[in-house]
């Protein structure tokens, strides 16, 4: 896919992943529909694009209906329909289940699961008169290596992976590409919440601006999925065919960090 003109709604827009996708986005000639809760965020997004003029900023909560409907509605009276939906927003919450609280769960589930598979829901009749029809819904390498002290973050990745799967031969008959993207962690301001756990368990960061440069290309190449080079990859194949070796790897690293 040529991205030049192509409409494209982005969620988590205002901040992290979800802004520098913007940028390279709009760097590329995309029409953009941005989304987020945070204004001020989106406008500083609005604002640090190529082409701001090619952008409209959606306020809203996209775990409410009327906050999705208003953006499908931007969307069609600003620029005549969809092409590109991304499924960027995410919250991610960190420590043991057992000290986890409701809210923070039924947050991570809302966000990062539930509203994915609602947006497709409700844009899916405006989506598929594209003639480029395309979902991306980005995950993350925790939704293929389950990590201790993210098991609700991990969850619901593994959901969006499952979500993403059922999705593409679901919606293949009426030629729309669902592209799942998995990237590492980025150096946002969301790695806050667990940077004390980043040499311990040996994570490895990118930088937003490489994760923003591969879900664009993924896009572009109509990608069955993404993810990162590097000894990851070698990992989800261990934990596809030998998990008990990964298991033991992560567990090594949890036992060294109560250490």
């Amino acid at each position: 896919m040529i991205i030049d003109g192509k409409i494209i709604i982005v969620t988590g827009a205002g901040s992290g992943i979800g802004r520098t996708l913007s940028r390279v986005l709009s760097a590329r000639g995309a029409k953009l529909i941005l989304a987020d809760l945070n204004e001020a965020g989106l406008t500083e997004t609005k604002d640090s694009l190529a082409y701001p003029e090619a952008a409209v900023n959606a306020v809203g909560d996209i775990t409410i209906a009327a906050s999705r409907a208003a953006i499908h509605d931007l969307a069609v009276s600003t620029y005549g329909g969809i092409d590109v939906l991304v499924n960027n927003a995410g919250v991610v919450a960190v420590g043991p289940l057992a000290e986890a609280e409701d809210k923070a769960l039924e947050l991570m589930v809302k966000v990062n699961l539930l509203a994915p598979m609602q947006m497709v829901r409700d844009l899916l009749p405006t989506l598929e008169k594209s003639k480029t029809p395309t979902i991306v819904n980005v995950g993350s390498m925790f939704g293929d290596i389950a990590f201790p002290l993210f098991a609700g973050y991990s969850a619901t990745k593994f959901g969006v992976r499952g979500l993403s799967d059922a999705l593409r031969r679901e919606l293949a008959p009426k030629g729309i590409k669902v592209t799942y993207v998995a990237p590492r962690a980025a150096k946002t301001g969301a790695t806050t919440a667990f940077e004390h756990l980043i040499e311990p368990m040996k994570m490895q960061l990118d930088e937003p601006e490489v994760v923003a440069a591969s879900i664009a290309r993924a896009i572009e190449a109509g990608a069955r999925s993404s993810y990162p080079r590097g000894a990851e990859r070698f990992f989800v194949f261990m934990q596809r065919m030998l998990p008990q070796l990964v298991d033991n790897s992560i567990i090594a690293q949890l036992k060294s960090l109560k250490t």
